[in-house]
């Protein structure tokens, strides 16, 4: 067991289950659908980022992920999650740094590419750019 550092929350650890080179990684990873990012317990969308990268880093292509919402996966679902914490946050930063409003940024949609696939649970679009917007 290794703790991230905050990443969802302030309290993400993944569970390595070395023999069968499976990890547990919590809610560092949603599988196909938007994260939750909890500031009120100390994540942080920088965070989740940095904890996606972790899990990149510490395992291979073979490792078999579990993740704290979706369905099993591997190393490219992982970096698809990533990839697309990355764009939205870097959208939603340029569209802060300009001086527009949450309302207006939400408004814009900077998860249009990402909403079919992972808008569909519990974190909406909206809601996730409220979070990402809260972030940066």
């Amino acid at each position: 067991m290794k703790y991230y550092g905050p990443a969802h929350t302030d309290s993400d650890v993944w569970i390595h289950f070395t023999d069968a080179d499976v990890v547990h990684v919590g809610d560092t990873w949603w599988n196909g659908v938007y994260p939750f990012i909890d500031y009120s317990t100390g994540g942080s969308i920088n965070w989740q980022i940095q904890a996606a990268e972790a899990n990149l880093k510490a395992f291979t292509g073979k490792t078999v992920f579990i993740p704290g919402h979706g369905p099993v996966g591997g190393r490219s679902e992982v970096t698809e999650f990533r990839d697309m914490l990355v764009d939205v946050r870097d959208k939603v930063a340029a569209m802060k740094k300009k001086g527009m409003a949450q309302s207006e940024v939400v408004a814009a949609t900077p998860t249009a590419a990402y909403d079919a696939k992972w808008g569909q649970f519990l974190v909406t679009p909206a809601m996730f750019t409220g979070l990402v917007y809260a972030g940066v």
